[in-house]
């Protein structure tokens, strides 16, 4: 997989860069978010795996640096920085605000226990001595070189306990969890299974080679494809769950907005725009739904001298005689004052001066929240008790002299 042309590791890296540059207006917003912080190193440390694990930027790093094989802790390092930046993340991930204290004490010691093996890595290879250019077997053609066999050694473990730590937790965990975050959780459990196969061919080549034998192949073909789609998986895995809580909230926003359609219509008439953020069609659902809102809102403010608390008791009594629920009899007994009021507005031309008597404060209880004014939305569209009240309004209306 690791071609010449590097091809089939710079593709995953530009799809985990976008993803990332994705999160950044969001930190951008929210510095303080560690989870989202957390995050985005993951996506940006990946990003980087990718790139420098590819065979044209090993030769790049060579070059540039002068020291033949200068790429190889390099990448070591940032294999164990991401490993280490997945545990860190699943503390994060997992922690509810009662346990921030204990997880910023794990992540510190697992933040400090990455470096330290970072450090230890870049020792041994600056201790070792590998003068021939490796490019996709070094593992296993200085599996026996003093220092530069005990730095490959080290990135190795430490990435077979990550794998394993990490298999756990996930785990364990996706009991707990369901939907999104399950699913997303097994991404990641099953890309650390991956590095763990991709850590047992490392191993078995490096000891072939001890036994003086030649599976150089589990080293250079098998455990580089293992670790790219390993990667993608575990990314995926995290990001997975964060885009569906985002597709999910959108969702739910053109769901209340739509569902309010039949209310807006009802007002449209009475709305004066208090107002007035549309943009077009490009307008973002969060602007839609808020300015739908704000015109119901101002609607029902324009008629609120016509609501009759009689009606609304009167429909009220009728729906829970029917069988209705408290909360779908309340918001069709809303539904059907309004709809009385809007017919009363509407007779007066809009004039507030006569308006009808009624009892001091709020006569309707759905717009209070959000999810009474769909049900009230959606009263008024099918509510059999509010077409009732609306025609004999509209009725007395025409025999009115």
């Amino acid at each position: 997989m690791n071609d010449s042309n590097g091809l089939g590791f710079y593709l995953p890296g530009v799809l985990l860069l976008v993803a990332a540059g994705l999160k950044v207006p969001a930190l951008w917003r929210n510095p303080r978010d560690e989870l989202l912080r957390s995050v985005l190193t993951l996506l940006t440390l990946a990003t980087a795996v990718f790139g420098f694990t590819a065979i044209p930027t090993l030769v790049a790093v060579n070059r540039i640096t002068g020291v033949p094989n200068a790429a190889a802790p390099v990448v070591f390092s940032l294999l164990t920085a991401f490993s280490g930046a997945n545990i860190v993340l699943i503390f994060r991930w997992s922690s509810g605000p009662a346990d921030a204290e204990r997880t910023r004490r794990r992540s510190r010691w697992c933040n400090l226990v990455t470096l330290a093996v970072i450090v230890v890595i870049n020792v041994l290879f600056a201790l070792g001595d590998a003068p021939v250019e490796r490019l996709r077997d070094l593992d296993t053609y200085y599996a026996s070189t003093p220092y530069i066999r005990e730095m490959i050694l080290l990135y190795l473990a430490a990435h077979t306990t990550a794998a394993v730590t990490m298999t756990l937790l996930c785990r364990r965990w996706a009991r707990e969890v369901h939907g999104a975050l399950r699913a997303g959780l097994g991404l990641i459990a099953f890309g650390y299974v991956l590095n763990l196969l991709y850590d047992i061919a490392k191993f078995t080549a490096i000891g072939a080679r001890w036994a003086g034998g030649d599976w150089d192949v589990l080293s250079t073909e098998v455990a580089p494809t293992l670790a790219s789609v390993s990667a993608l998986l575990i990314a995926t895995g995290f990001v997975l769950p964060l885009v569906s809580r985002h597709v999910m909230d959108q969702w739910e926003m053109w769901r209340r907005y739509c569902g309010l359609r039949a209310l807006s219509r009802e007002l449209q008439g009475a709305t004066r725009h208090s107002i007035n953020l549309a943009g077009g069609p490009w307008t973002p659902i969060e602007i839609r739904l808020t300015q739908r809102e704000s015109d119901i809102h101002d609607g029902i403010l324009t008629v609120s001298p016509y609501l009759q608390a009689g009606i609304r008791d009167q429909a009220l009594w009728r729906e829970l005689e029917a069988g209705r629920s408290a909360e779908e009899a309340t918001a069709a007994a809303d539904a059907a004052a309004l709809a009385c009021a809007v017919i009363l507005w509407g007779r007066t031309g809009g004039a507030p001066e006569d308006p009808v008597a009624r009892d001091a404060g709020p006569v309707l209880v759905s717009p209070n929240s959000p999810v009474g004014l769909v049900l009230m939305s959606r009263a008024l569209a099918r509510s059999a008790t509010v077409r009732s009240f609306r025609h004999t309004a509209v009725l007395e209306g025409s025999t009115t002299p």
